[in-house]
This record gives structure tokens, sequence and C-alpha cells, in this order.
């Protein structure tokens, strides 16, 4: 059962950034389901993977590197899931960072 809240929950949170960010476009809110679950996929098993082999240059830009593997992520969210959309990978980061603090809030009330 709290699965399924925290899933509802960060859908709402990604309906709620699309709305509020002119450069992320989500059709439904069912689509936000979508996007929620894939993107927590992606979170859990491309992120890490993808932290790891770029721990050099991450290292050397001190961290700062890690917004480019996020942003990253969004944009892949955004090509396999249809219907939503992001304009660019500025738009990615703005949105990654929206969720973040929606999502945070949101299980803060949990």
């Amino acid at each position: 059962m709290r699965v399924l809240v925290h899933l509802l929950l960060s859908a709402v949170a990604v309906f709620v950034a699309a709305r509020l960010l002119p450069g992320a476009h989500v059709d439904s809110f069912s689509t936000a389901l979508v996007v929620a679950v894939v993107l927590g996929l992606v979170n859990a098993v491309l992120k890490p993977i993808l932290l790891f082999l770029t721990l050099p240059i991450n290292i050397l830009t001190l961290g700062l590197f890690t917004f480019v593997v996020i942003g990253g992520c969004v944009l892949l969210v955004a090509y396999l899931v249809p219907g939503f959309y992001v304009d660019g990978f500025g738009w990615a980061l703005a949105f990654a960072f929206v969720l973040w603090v929606l999502n945070g809030f949101l299980h803060a009330l949990e």
C-alpha cells in the first residue's frame, strides 16, 4: 500500500511540475503515472551505472557533472514515454529540480 501511495504522489509531482514549467509537457495524469514509474526505474537502475562510469569527470567537476546525468535521464524518459515532452536539456534540468522539490514537499506531508 505504501508503494502505491509513493507512486501516486510522484505522479502528482510530475503532473504539477509539467504544468508549472512551460518547457515540459504531460498529456494526461495517466501519462504522468507512467513517467513516474519509468523515471523511478531509470533512477534506480541506469543512473547509478552512469554515475559510476562518469566518476572521473564528476570528480574533476566537483560533482557538477551529476546534473548532466540527471538531465540526460529526464531526456531519456521523455524519449521513451509517449505523451511526455521536454523542450531541451535546460528544461530537463529545471523539470528534475522542480520534481525534486515537489516530491520532497509531498512526501513530507505523508
